[in-house]
Order: structure tokens, then C-alpha cells, then sequence
């Protein structure tokens, strides 16, 4: 930008733009509202059949369907495709949130709900608003941008707590002891606490076991009678969030209201 010059030659189009993004919220709310208890599966989309990351991925995701779950995942190949298989071979909800890329995202064939989403920002709050607790195979940079959204929004307390699960240690203890060592005891910039945020394992079992016991946990906590009658509705229907818990409002820390020169 040189000058007075906009930045777009046209900003009209811009205020247009809110209505495509509003359009993909609305599409994603009604679409999800009905999918019930189900927990999100993150992973890459190139992780082959022939790799065990990918039978794994299945075989977890057909144990949260015997538990009660139905399975989110980005509708993509790789752990994402693994993971829609098992949940729609074992007869549960399958759900693809798809996203439109230049390349390398093709949805796969296993998903009984598909929402097709152009803006990642959008599809990231369905993740999050939707899902009871999360699962990380071993991914690229979109599975570490989900992964430490959900632990900055849960150490901040912009959602309620849910269980997070790591799966595949040799993949995951690397980073984990780079939090520990580096995070936590050199530079301080986390709490011994935020490591207790996720659970670090390798078996499928004690993964679907694991979101069950937590689930269950949040929801016998708000179905507190104290709390559905201040919060005015049913806290089933409160569980999850998007980032919206109020909290203080920002403010200066000098009196009065700031000047402008």
C-alpha cells in the first residue's frame, strides 16, 4: 500500500465476503447440530493403508463408535480417511469436514456427513464448537496447529477442559520432552499443570477408554442442577465451545481513557 491508495481496488467486495462466511457458519451449525457426541481424529493426509498409523487410526476410531462416539475428522486421505472408514464400517456417524485447497486435499469415501468448507478458520470453530475430546496421530503442521489451538483455548479457559489424546509416543515424546524441558524448565513459559492437558499413549484401548471416563466425568460435573439452572438450559447443549467464554474485559491500567494526540 503507497499513499492514500486502498488496498483493495474494490472494498465492496470485501463486505461481500462476510456473507460467504457467514453462510459456511450457518451450513456448519445446522449440519453438526444433530451429530451428538463424537470426538475429533487429527492426522496426515499422506499416511498410507500400508502403514500401521493408518490401521491404528481405524481400528480407534471403530472402538469410540462401540463407546458411544461418533468420529469428526477433516474428510481427508491419510489418518483422516482411516479414521471415517473405521467409524462408518462399525455403523456410526462418520463426519468429513472438508476443506478446499490448491492441491492435495481429495475427500475420501467414507463419510455418512460432509460439510465442504472454503475458509480454514470456519472449519477450525466446527472443530472445536462440536467435538467431546480430540485425537492426534502423527501429522504435518495442520495437525500441530490443532492441537495447540485446543491447548491454548483450554489453558486459557476459553473452553471447558475436554481429554486430549496423543497417540503414538515415538512420534509425539520428542515434542513432549521438548515442552518439559525447554517450555517449562528453561525459558518458563508454560505451567507444570498444561502438561496434564493431554495423554500421551500408544494403545487403542486405553485411548477410547480414556475420552469415555472424561466425557462422562464433564457431563455428570454440568448436569449439576445448580448449574443448568443458572446457565438456562440443558448442559448437554453446553458442553463444547468455540473460544466464547466471557471473562474480564481488557482495560488500561491508566485513569480515564486514553488521549489521542
Amino acid at each position: 500500500m503507497s499513499g492514500n491508495k486502498p488496498l483493495y481496488r474494490d472494498p465492496s467486495l470485501e463486505t461481500w465476503r462476510l456473507f460467504r462466511i457467514m453462510a459456511e457458519f450457518v451450513d456448519g451449525f445446522e449440519s453438526m447440530s444433530q451429530v451428538g457426541q463424537a470426538i475429533c481424529i487429527y492426522g496426515s493426509s499422506r499416511t498410507t493403508p500400508d502403514k500401521p498409523e493408518y490401521q491404528l487410526a481405524e481400528q480407534l476410531a471403530a472402538k469410540l463408535v462401540e463407546h458411544g462416539f461418533g468420529v469428526i475428522t477433516g474428510g481427508g486421505p491419510g489418518i483422516m480417511e482411516a479414521a471415517n472408514k473405521g467409524a462408518s464400517e462399525a455403523g456410526g456417524t462418520s463426519v468429513g469436514l472438508n476443506i478446499s485447497l490448491p492441491h492435495e486435499q481429495e475427500a475420501n469415501g467414507y463419510q455418512n456427513v460432509s460439510i465442504e468448507f472454503h475458509y480454514f478458520f470456519v472449519r477450525k470453530v466446527i472443530f472445536v464448537k462440536y467435538c467431546l475430546g480430540m485425537v492426534c496421530f502423527p501429522g504435518g503442521f495442520g495437525t500441530m496447529d490443532e492441537f495447540f489451538e485446543t491447548m491454548t483455548l483450554i489453558q486459557t479457559a476459553k473452553i471447558a477442559p475436554y481429554p486430549v489424546v496423543l497417540f503414538d509416543t515415538k512420534f509425539w515424546a520428542p515434542l513432549v520432552d521438548f515442552m518439559k524441558a525447554t517450555m517449562l524448565r528453561e525459558y518458563e513459559t508454560i505451567s507444570p499443570e498444561d502438561l496434564d492437558l493431554f495423554k500421551l499413549t500408544d494403545d487403542v484401548n486405553e485411548a477410547a477408554d480414556h475420552l469415555r471416563t472424561c466425557v462422562d466425568q464433564s457431563l455428570a460435573k454440568l448436569r449439576h442442577p445448580t448449574i443448568a439452572e443458572e446457565a438456562g438450559i440443558p448442559y448437554e447443549d453446553r458442553i463444547t465451545g468455540e473460544g466464547t467464554r466471557y471473562g474480564r474485559s481488557p482495560k488500561w491500567k491508566s485513569v480515564g481513557p486514553r488521549k489521542h494526540k
